[in-house]
């Protein structure tokens, strides 16, 4: 190409280094480029949050619209910022790989409590602006204020900085594309399979006229098909929705042994609860269409889990927020066993909440660089109760692969397991070497004398023991379902007769109320 290309971004720190990672790719291809800032009206307008911008696009139009009267020839967007369809004339060229899609909580270190969700302290004050991002924080810690927060990225720091909150969020790939060092705050990055990133949260989008045919030839070669066709699906879901960057909703893509894995999060709005849903598909043919059918198709009903729920408990929540009640009843108690001394070990490993609470309050005295390692998230915030952090999190219901990736992690080390009272030890089993395995059992479950049995659609299982003491007390009708929250409590209902249970693809909270949003 003889011409010079024109390429067209917005001024704030984060956009110009988007634009300039671009002008050094189109320059490797040959082309001869220049950047030309563009002012749009989300960034002439500081004062208002973004669900009270009026339309879509409000990072983008003026790009646009350069881009149409030939201003420029090539526009470079945080993808997540476009509208789902493009103006007439225009079309996007190339996708981006995608950076971390995961998003930072980021607390001032006067203001971490860790035994709280996210480690932000109890009614604390967390900025942001993203309708999305307050409607799952309030899901996830109904404790918390939230405020407005505008500016680009080093002026939203500046300000958690100068004290007007006490944490804020920000999207890992600014804060990791910007190099900014974050070592004076506490970090919390949030698994996006947990907190539901905005489609195509990430990824960049170049966009060209439809009509340079020379450009698209050349543009069309940095394109990663991979993330296209992940984040074809995130954006798909938010175009059926009509919704742009302000509305609730949270989509994450990704793609393993060729099928596609979708996490979901809809709120009506900021402050209603959000509904989750985890799909699977071999194919994305109609996959959208399936999903948002089926968030739209969701109507409540009568749940019943078997353990006590607190008043903050996300599952509690957002069940409840959308129309289900929510029975939390255990149907075990819990009584600690004693023990005297503790074996040395590299690694101490956690496989409930119970086992975490029973093991540190006897104050056990443990080698001063000791790890350890949880079989799930909700574990690892039990853990943090006691000040302690894991080094090894399970994140998915099925025990044994958690074990064997639990087993890869620790290698030739030892460790020691504390647990309960006729353990299934299912984590153990996939440990080569069992000699370098320690059992310590520091509770039992007895099963609980008084508790309710009330009549509901949906029963969740949270561990085979409150399967026994549920099947002392009473039967599973022929139309009620039930969720098992991992393959022990599903092989204990099968011994009990109970076929068809579901899984939740998660052990957490956030897991299980997925797997009833589904059901």
């Amino acid at each position: 190409m003889e011409r010079k290309i024109i390429i067209g971004s917005r001024g704030s720190d984060l956009a110009l280094w988007q634009a300039n990672h671009v002008l050094r790719k189109v320059q490797k291809l040959g082309l001869d480029a220049e950047l030309k800032i563009i002012t749009t009206q989300g960034d002439a307008i500081q004062n208002l949050s973004f669900d009270k911008l009026e339309g879509k696009g409000f990072f983008t139009k003026e790009i646009e619209d350069a881009l149409l009267n030939k201003e420029i020839d090539l526009a470079v967007h945080s993808h997540k910022d476009l509208p789902t369809t493009s103006p007439a004339g225009l079309k996007i060229a190339a996708v981006s790989e995608r950076e971390d899609a995961a998003e930072l909580i980021v607390i001032r270190r006067e203001c971490v409590e860790n035994g709280q969700k996210f480690s932000i302290k109890l009614n604390g004050v967390v900025g942001t602006s993203s309708a999305r991002r307050k409607s799952q924080l309030l899901a996830f810690r109904n404790d918390v204020s939230i405020e407005d927060l505008r500016g680009n990225v080093p002026t939203r720091i500046q300000k958690l900085r100068d004290k007007k909150y006490d944490a804020i969020m920000l999207a890992a790939a600014g804060v990791e594309r910007l190099r900014i060092d974050l070592s004076e705050f506490k970090v919390v990055r949030v698994d996006p399979k947990e907190f539901i990133p905005s489609p195509a949260q990430g990824v960049l989008g170049l966009q060209i006229r439809e009509d340079d045919h020379e450009l698209f030839e050349q543009i069309n070669k940095l394109n990663s098909e991979k993330v296209e066709d992940i984040i074809g699906i995130e954006r798909k879901v938010l175009n059926l929705f009509d919704g742009g960057c302000q509305l609730p909703l949270g989509v994450y893509c990704i793609k393993e042994e060729n099928k596609f894995k979708v996490w979901t999060s809809k709120a009506e709005a900021w402050n209603t609860m959000p509904k989750r849903l985890y799909f699977e598909s071999f194919s994305d043919a109609g996959f959208a269409e399936r999903i948002v059918d089926k968030l739209n198709s969701i109507k409540g009903c009568s749940v019943l889990i078997t353990r006590d729920l607190k008043d903050n408990s996300f599952f509690k929540n957002v069940l409840e927020g959308n129309g289900y009640s929510v029975n939390g009843i255990s149907f075990i108690e819990i009584k600690t066993i004693s023990f005297t001394e503790v074996t040395p070990t590299d690694w101490v490993f956690f496989a409930s909440g119970n086992a975490v609470d029973n093991f540190f309050k006897q104050s056990p005295e443990l080698k001063p660089k000791t790890k350890f390692g949880v079989i799930g998230k909700s574990t690892e915030l039990e853990l943090k109760k006691h000040n302690r952090n894991a080094a090894f999190v399970g994140n998915i219901s099925d025990t044994k692969v958690v074990g064997k990736k639990f087993a890869k992690a620790v290698g030739e080390e030892t460790v020691l397991f504390p647990q309960a009272k006729g353990g299934l030890r299912t984590i153990q089993q996939q440990f080569a070497d069992a000699t370098k395995l320690h059992d310590l059992v520091v509770y039992e479950t007895v099963k609980k004398e008084n508790a309710s049995m009330p009549e509901v659609d949906i029963l969740v299982f949270t561990s085979p023991s409150n399967v026994e003491s549920y099947f002392e007390k009473g039967i599973i009708k022929e139309n009620q379902k039930v969720i098992a929250i991992g393959k022990s409590t599903e092989k204990k209902l099968r011994e009990k007769g109970v076929e068809n249970c579901v899984l939740p693809i998660s052990f957490d909270e956030a897991g299980l109320a997925e797997a009833v949003f589904g059901i």
